[in-house]
């Protein structure tokens, strides 16, 4: 390579040294009286027009920046470019000057650098004035951000299933946020690849910029949104070290609002894009570790920004700018316009109601910038805004939505994948718009198929809002609001195995069993069904006592009487050990009623039973469901079941929860004020009580209110509002329990 070297340039290499590279192979080469770089690329006709188009830029940039980027050397015979053999392989070449310095990866980052960085990136773009080349005009490039959807094809080469649904989030975010406006943006020809390994410093100097193989004619906010990128994604602070840059970048190169406004959205598609990139790279060239030398802090970036409220961002951003923003209602006109129009009975959360505008997985985000940390919400069981469960709802919506009058796939197919989750014989389901509507038509089911009309149900139970469910809800007809107990309503008493500090009754199970069993025997011949949560949400997340079911279930057939499990909120793996509730009892039910998590916030529901139940029912008035099991709910419905299989979901559920539960045991040892800690998965309920061991309603309401304060979202529940109750999504991470348990530890200490 020197003789080729010298013949075909004129220079006499002393040293020649191959350099990490991405797909191009290049070579530091040493002279006696200079350093240069000798670049050598894949012979294509495309390839060829780019290189010559970019030694075009770098000779118009050096009227305004010379000797701080590369300079095209000419070959003897004129060229900048020629086709030689390298290494007994065709190849195209050019030489381009060396410039010193250290890169900017292996210096210290501080504030008067940022700033520098800033300055001279919006010279480079300024310097680009005036320049044209049709070969950049024409790239379509899968690193330029306007391009994200290209790389729409690498995300199933990303082997994490988890890091799959972060990335197809952000390109949804794109496709949402970013698309529509890329029409209306000024574009540029810009570098397009302003990274810690292309910059060149000098302590708080910038002192050179290389590698131009990106340039793309893009939005020219696309090349702040790269730096920006790469100049943050190592760091822990992303505000702290984009803003100084950003300020000094605007005030050489003035931005639009419109494009600050983008910003959020736009890093994060070049994050997008470098860890697809990455993972096509992995499988192309598993050796090349170059091509993913970044990936690590662009994952850890992405997570960040998910943290990060977009409005928060956008604000932060245009703030630094010196742009007015427009003033947000406050939170109490936001309520006073609601109870414009809905009554008062519709409560919120909160002593502090909170405006949401938007959210993702376990994160909630209001709209004044905040984060929230949802521990909360069981009905976006897989988190909110999945894009699995989005992406499926849109396709269908756009593709067909109607009634199961008409035949369509999707409907047994995902009866079939439902179905599969139970056990014989379970074999039919009948879909329906909510776990309310469920409960209504189980008990009506129950009624038709034995004859009798009288139902128990359970203490402190919640079996939905229809006029069926509040009969069936001890929760709702015994408040003291409520309409009372109907006649036809026997009530057992909750098997619950705590009752206070130190208070633990053995057997609790099979003492509220024989109790339920008198019940049951003195209203012999009448009872159609028996209804429970396998755990009791409304009674303060209370696990139905062991061995109660085993003992009930049995005396409850023998009356002829079916057995009803309410799943709406324990269904679908959110107890980590079992898929259902029923199953950590050990039997099986008659009937299964779903709802609330089966749509991750669409409204679905679905009652499950046997061909013989089915059958005798089907003997009466036509059932029918405008809405259940239409196609857009079948589609979400099936996304939700492939996505809690495909991200090993029900797993999670139990190591977190595990996790999570051990957090808040070893919190109840430092706490006399924790009474108990039950439930499982992530369904747990935090018994709090006073000094007299009484039901503590004070400090679960100041510790509800105050996590709000703190960017946490729980609840309470249970008959004295006393419980603290956390369902969160089954995304919900180690990381996210800790930061809960702490919080309440902290929270705890300041009650008075």
């Amino acid at each position: 390579m020197k003789t080729l070297i010298h013949n075909t340039l004129g220079i006499k290499p002393l040293e020649i040294i191959q350099l990490n590279g991405y797909e191009n192979k290049n070579y530091l080469v040493k002279t006696a009286e200079k350093n240069y770089i000798f670049k050598t690329y894949p012979n294509h006709p495309k390839t060829a027009s780019l290189i010559d188009a970019e030694c075009a830029a770098l000779i118009y940039l050096q009227a305004s920046q010379k000797n701080k980027i590369p300079k095209p050397i000419p070959f003897v015979s004129g060229e900048f470019t020629k086709l030689l053999s390298v290494n007994n392989e065709l190849r195209l070449c050019r030489m381009l000057s060396f410039l010193p310095g250290t890169f900017l990866g292996d210096s210290n980052a501080n504030n008067d650098l940022m700033v520098n960085l800033g300055c001279f990136l919006a010279k480079i773009n300024k310097g680009m004035v005036g320049f044209h080349s049709l070969a950049f005009k024409a790239r379509n490039y899968e690193w330029d951000l306007q391009n994200l959807l290209l790389n729409k094809k690498h995300v199933s080469a990303i082997s994490s299933p988890e890091k799959r649904s972060l990335v197809s989030y952000f390109f949804q975010q794109f496709e949402a946020n970013v698309l529509p406006e890329l029409p209306a943006l000024r574009k540029a020809f810009i570098h397009s690849d302003f990274n810690e390994w292309n910059v060149l410093v000098e302590e708080a100097s910038v002192v050179g910029l290389i590698d131009f193989g990106d340039m793309v004619y893009s939005p020219l906010i696309n090349e702040v949104a790269t730096a920006i990128c790469y100049l943050t994604y190592d760091k822990d602070s992303f505000f702290n070290w984009a803003t100084p840059f950003l300020r000094a970048y605007h005030k050489e190169n003035p931005l639009q609002e419109k494009e600050v406004g983008l910003l959020y959205y736009l890093v994060a598609t070049k994050l997008c894009i470098s860890v697809c990139q990455s993972a096509k790279a992995r499988v192309k060239q598993p050796e090349n570790k170059y091509a993913s030398v970044s990936e690590k802090n662009a994952w850890r970036a992405l997570r960040a920004l998910l943290k990060t409220n977009p409005i928060a961002a956008q604000r932060r951003f245009l703030e630094a700018l010196g742009f007015k923003l427009n003033a947000q209602k406050g939170v109490d006109a936001k309520l006073k316009e609601r109870h414009k129009y809905l009554s008062s009975i519709l409560s919120v959360s909160y002593n502090e109601p909170i405006f949401m505008r938007a959210s993702a997985f376990q994160y909630m985000y209001d709209g004044y910038g905040n984060t929230f940390l949802d521990a909360y919400n069981n009905i976006p069981h897989v988190g909110h805004g999945h894009p699995r469960v989005v992406e499926a709802g849109q396709k269908q919506l756009a593709k067909l939505n109607t009634n199961t009058r008409y035949l369509y796939d999707l409907l047994p197919e995902y009866a079939d994948k439902l179905l599969s989750k139970f056990p014989k014989p379970l074999d039919k389901v009948f879909f329906v718009n909510s776990g309310s509507e469920a409960n209504d038509l189980a008990i009506r089911m129950a009624q038709k198929h034995t004859g009798n009309k009288k139902i128990m149900v359970v203490e402190h139970g919640y079996h939905g809002h229809t006029q069926t469910g509040i009969d069936i809800s001890d929760y709702k007809f015994n408040h003291p609001k409520g309409q009372g107990q109907k006649s036809h309503i026997l009530k057992a008493p909750l098997p619950r195995e705590y009752h206070g500090p130190e208070i633990e009754v053995p057997k609790a199970g099979v003492h509220c069993a024989e109790k339920a069993i008198d019940i049951v025997r003195s209203n012999k011949d009448d009872l159609a069904a028996f209804i429970a949560e396998p755990i009791v949400g409304c009674g303060g997340q209370v696990p139905l006592a062991p061995g109660y079911l085993k003992a009930l279930y049995p005396e409850i057939r023998k009356q002829g009487a079916l057995c009803i499990s309410d799943e709406v909120q324990t269904g679908f793996g959110r107890l980590g050990s079992w898929f259902w509730g029923f199953e950590m009892h050990g039997v099986v039910p008659d009937m299964v009623v779903l709802g609330k998590p089966m749509g991750n916030g669409h409204p679905i529901g679905a009652l499950v039973t046997s061909s013989e139940i089915a059958s005798s029912f089907s003997s009466g008035v036509e059932f029918f469901s405008s809405f259940g099991g239409n196609p857009v709910s079948c589609a979400i419905g099936l996304s939700v079941l492939e996505t809690i299989e495909e991200e090993a979901l029900q797993e999670k559920a139990k190591t977190v929860g595990s996790y999570y539960k051990s957090l808040l045991k070893e919190l109840k040892k430092e706490d006399a004020r924790i009474g108990d800690v039950r439930g499982e998965g992530l369904f747990l309920g935090i018994a709090l009580v006073d000094e007299d061991g009484k039901p503590n309603q004070p400090l679960a309401q100041f510790l509800k209110n105050d996590l709000r304060k703190k960017h946490i979202l729980i609840s309470t529940d249970g008959p004295q509002n006393s419980v603290i109750k956390t369902k969160p999504p089954l995304v919900f991470t180690k990381k996210n329990a800790l930061h809960v348990v702490e919080a309440l530890s902290h929270s705890l200490k300041h009650f008075k």
